[in-house]
């Protein structure tokens, strides 16, 4: 088998496309955490502890000099990024709670019993032909 084809095989897999599709959305998801967490969380919080803007929050290492940039610490990125996480993950604990509660409600339900085999049916002809020969 060729490399090629193996590739397409492995591309066109349903898995593939799956994870290609949660993939897109995730990013598309973390873009809309993240607006949450800049433009809706963090503003309240920092008025909440006294004004303060989490995104200038910084420990100056060292000052700006002419070209030179300042070297700084910036923690309140940090922070925001933490809160980015702490969101995703329980939206995702969330969904991961609510598939698992829909596969236990399918393996509760009772499978429909299975169709005999050929052979059984060939059997059971045979035995309700015998036992209505022997009953005549």
């Amino acid at each position: 088998m060729s490399m090629l084809s193996e590739f397409k095989d492995f591309a066109v897999k349903g898995n593939m496309v799956d994870m290609a599709v949660g993939i897109i959305i995730g990013v598309a998801f973390g873009k809309i955490v993240s607006s949450l967490v800049n433009d809706v969380i963090m503003p309240p919080l920092g008025l909440a502890i006294g004004g303060v803007d989490f995104s200038n929050l910084a420990i100056t290492l060292q000052q700006a000099s002419g070209e030179i940039a300042a070297v700084t610490i910036n923690y309140g990125t940090f922070i925001q990024t933490i809160f980015d996480f702490l969101i995703v993950a329980a939206a995702i604990f969330v969904a991961v709670k609510m598939i698992n509660r829909m596969k236990r409600k399918e393996e509760e339900q009772p499978a429909a019993p299975a169709e005999p085999s050929e052979e059984v049916q060939l059997l059971r002809q045979i035995r309700d032909a015998l036992n209505k020969g022997s009953s005549e």
